[in-house]
């Protein structure tokens, strides 16, 4: 048996809070090996970036924490903060999600790396500047001389993430923690950078924990899986085995809320039901009890321990887990029975006999390029929507697709400005917006497209109630309070929230239950079309899945269509009947979503679908060596 690069045993953080302690993190347990990798994975709040900055001892002083993580053989919990600085970028490094708060605004990245490299080696000015740009090299970065003399707002979010993962491997560390290191990246980016870290820990030698919530990172880069909730594990297999046969239903349905982009599905996703619970005295028995489909009257007596299930390696937390088939079955019967699809009446008619809600035609948009400190000149243009043409038919979801940068967000806004396009055309409903010359006319148009933000706190009032957030549209057409009033309450049962809670304010609430709020609002005057912009990128997998069945529901139910903008080509798959793939302000390939995904034709399409980590370990590793054979065949 080989001793662990790092060992962690009965490992429990807790905060004090005002309403109690707050106990994040329960006793989690594990091992792993120099050059292997453990995925994380959870819901947020289940703990899993409390438990990387326990190891790391990065938590506030206030934080209360146990147990023992033994690093190399070294207990790490009784260090000071001055040792383990020590071990911190030298025997242990981290990545962070966000780039930008692990990088100085006002030191170049040069001096970074540099910093980097010389708090824990003795080098000399040259030698650490020639190893600084080594590494910068190493981790995709051109022309490294002169990029170690930017500063990082002059470089992009992957190319951020690069510098920082370069930083992560300056003093070769024996461990590397990920925490959601491409959360918010493209996937082509997202692959790339899944694929650096992957030579980080090659080169390097290094343990790697990766914290995430997306189950086909999980495939692609794990070989076991720890799967924590409410603070603690409840499943702790190789990777192959949780996939394959997952023994806890929460895990069963992580793997189930997924949509996949090789497969094309009319069913409805399968959501976790209900939320996770506050970590605050906890009542007796399994925490997941209250969500769970298969729970028993034991199961609230008592927590289950995380015993082993199918073999000393695969360990779950679930008095039922041996009733559970590798299917994911129980009893013969599916542990989260599968929703019926609605059938969505508009949809049995053809396309072409179908009215049009939105058409746009020859859209362009150019953005002045200005110098000058004191008095701004032109000096150029830039084209970020180049000659753009489509439609959208009732009942019927368009979803535009590509890369940040590539235009798409500005699509939208220059749909829903109202401005008369020089040249194009904008035709909402009918109306030409270029027709539309006072404000009465221009809100009455407004009525038939409402928008869907990406960031549901960031489009909240939170001084506002719901009940306010909701009627505001109402209000502002003419609607009495008190008929509006009736009308928010009916809104929420529609979305799915409960209409006693109609006067709590935003930060009251989930972010699903934030988003569903916000559909709710462009509900309220029955639009004829939504656009959609990343509706569900800040969501956990179980909460997503149950905002794209609530989206599929309420366009069955009132024919609604939608304008969707998604990096997610997952997600586009499972919710769009038609898609628009864009590069560089122009689209370069549209079509029904199934024929654009099966049979893609411009090689910018064909690398997007290739990008997105599918959550299937064998599907990956497949994949994997197929990248390998053809790096290979080109190298020279």
């Amino acid at each position: 048996m080989t001793t662990p690069t790092l060992s962690v045993k009965n490992l429990t953080v807790s905060f004090p809070s005002e309403a109690g302690r707050v106990d994040a993190v329960r006793g989690v347990s594990f091992d792993l090996e120099a050059g292997k990798t453990l995925s994380i994975v959870g819901e947020s709040g289940s703990g899993k970036s409390v438990t990387a900055l326990a190891i790391m001892g990065l938590l506030d002083e206030n934080a209360s924490v146990s147990g023992s993580v033994m690093f190399e053989g070294r207990e790490l919990l009784s260090l000071s903060d001055k040792q383990l600085s020590v071990v911190r970028g030298n025997g242990i490094s981290m990545v962070f999600q966000d780039p930008l708060t692990s990088l100085t605004p006002v030191y170049t990245i040069g001096d970074q790396l540099i910093e980097a490299l010389t708090t824990h080696q003795r080098l000399g000015k040259r030698e650490a500047v020639r190893r600084a740009e080594e590494l910068l090299r190493l981790v995709g970065i051109t022309d490294p001389q002169s990029r170690m003399k930017a500063f990082p707002h002059e470089f992009s979010g992957g190319m951020r993430q690069r510098v920082v993962i370069a930083i992560a491997m300056a003093n070769n560390p024996k461990l590397i923690i990920a925490d959601e290191p491409t959360t918010a990246l493209d996937v082509t980016i997202q692959a790339q950078i899944l694929d650096l870290m992957q030579t980080a820990q090659e080169t390097t030698g290094a343990a790697l924990i990766m914290i995430t919530h997306d189950m086909g990172v999980v495939a692609r880069t794990a070989d076991d899986v720890l799967v924590m909730y409410a603070g603690r594990p409840v499943e702790h297999a190789p990777v192959d085995e949780l996939f394959s046969r997952p023994k806890m239903p929460y895990t069963i349905g992580l793997l189930g809320a997924i949509p996949r982009v090789d497969q094309s599905s009319d069913q409805p996703l399968v959501p976790i039901k209900g939320n996770p619970p506050i970590l605050i005295n906890l009542p007796p028995g399994c925490p997941f009890a209250d969500r769970c489909p298969i729970a028993q009257a034991a199961c609230r007596v008592e927590e289950p321990p995380l015993v082993p299930v199918a073999g000393e390696t695969h360990l779950a937390a679930c008095l039922r887990s041996d009733e559970i088939s590798g299917t994911g079955t129980i009893d013969g019967s599916p542990v989260y029975p599968i929703p019926e699809p609605l059938e969505n009446p508009v949809e049995a008619l053809p396309r072409d006999q179908r009215p049009k809600t939105l058409e746009v035609r020859g859209l362009c948009k150019t953005f002045p390029m200005l110098k000058g400190a004191l008095v701004k000149r032109k000096v150029g243009e830039v084209h970020a929507v180049k000659n753009v043409s489509f439609d959208v038919h009732e009942g019927e979801t368009v979803a535009i697709v590509g890369e940040s940068g590539s235009g798409k967000t500005t699509t939208l806004l220059e749909v829903m400005d109202f401005a008369p396009q020089e040249p194009g055309e904008v035709i909402i409903a009918g109306t030409n917006v270029a027709d539309v010359r006072s404000r009465a006319a221009e809100r009455k148009l407004r009525r038939d497209i409402q928008i869907v933000f990406q960031d549901p706190m960031g489009s909240l009032d939170p001084r506002m109630t719901i009940a306010d957030v909701i009627a505001e549209p109402l209000v502002a057409n003419g609607m009495s309070k008190d008929d509006a009033h009736v009308r928010v309450s009916e809104l929420m049962e529609l979305v799915g929230l409960n209409p006693a809670h109609i006067d709590r304010f935003p930060a009251a609430f989930s972010g699903g239950q934030r988003q569903r709020i916000g559909i709710a609002r462009a509900l309220s005057t029955e639009p004829r079309i939504i656009v959609l912009d990343e509706p569900v990128s800040a969501l956990d997998v179980s909460i997503q899945a149950g905002v794209l069945n609530l989206l599929n529901e309420l366009k069955a139910k009132l024919g609604l269509s939608y304008l969707f903008v998604a990096h997610d080509l997952s997600v586009v798959r499972h919710i769009a009947d038609r898609v628009a793939v864009m590069y560089h302000g122009e689209f370069v390939e549209q079509g029904e979503v199934d024929d654009v995904f099966d049979r893609p034709q411009h090689p910018y399409t064909k690398s997007l679908l290739a990008a997105i980590p599918i959550p299937d370990p064998k599907v990956e590793r497949e994949r994997r060596i197929a990248r390998a054979a053809a790096t290979t065949t080109l190298a020279p």
